[in-house]
């Protein structure tokens, strides 16, 4: 086995692994993110997974699956083709993780806005969950929404004291998602590496090819 190949089979692996921890995460946060939550961190999150593009997720870690099984005869047998088609097939993958990455990042950009409706359509026991978790009363301010009641928020005095929740779930949010898409964008990474190693593959493949012609017409011109 010569380097190059050796360099492909394993971008490859990696692409095949990027691909599982995809669906992992994809079909996990599916069958939590409506979950009944017992405290405030978990009400956000939840509440933020229900968000984002996880059909999406799935969908393209199926792809990447199917690319994976047509990189197979690229590395088993000489033929370039296979090889040419995973690199096509590669690119899409990478533009499709890409995508996602950056629907993603464009949701930290305004979060505090797009989170407000999903905290006022809550009920009062998971506002106050939230409320605890994050130390905040209400969401843009203490009257918008009108705060819960709790230890945090004890009376209307008190509540206008506190910071609103927009801030500190804004923060949280933004950490989680960061983490996320930073991620995705890894992934982006390791379609580039799959690619430019399907690229010196095919170089090499190519280069042997002719050499092997030119022995072939060497042997032929000596008989």
């Amino acid at each position: 086995m010569s380097r190059v190949l050796l360099a492909y089979v394993v971008a490859d692996g990696l692409f095949l692994l990027m691909g599982i921890f995809m669906i992992a995460f994809s079909v996990i946060v599916q069958n939590i993110q409506f979950e009944v939550p017992t405290e405030g961190q978990q009400a956000a999150r939840n509440l933020l997974y229900q968000r984002f593009p996880l059909t999406a997720g799935i969908v393209n870690a199926v792809f990447i699956f199917v690319t994976f099984l047509f990189t197979i005869p690229g590395i088993i047998t000489p033929a370039r083709g296979w090889l040419k088609l995973g690199g096509w097939m590669t690119t899409v993958c990478g533009i499709f993780s890409l995508i996602i990455g950056l629907y993603l990042w464009i949701m930290t950009l305004k979060t505090k806005a797009d989170f407000a409706p999903f905290y006022f359509s809550q009920p009062p026991e998971i506002q106050e969950l939230m409320q605890s978790a994050f130390k905040c009363c209400g969401y843009f301010n203490s009257t918008s929404p009108a705060f819960i009641t709790d230890d945090i928020c004890s009376s209307p005095a008190a509540a206008a004291l506190m910071r609103p929740c927009a801030t500190p779930i804004t923060s949280f949010a933004n950490v989680l998602i960061d983490n996320i898409f930073t991620a995705v964008f890894g992934m982006v990474g390791i379609d580039v590496v799959l690619v430019m190693a399907t690229a010196c593959l095919l170089k090499e493949r190519k280069e042997r090819e002719r050499f092997r012609h030119i022995d072939e017409k060497s042997g032929a011109i000596g008989f």
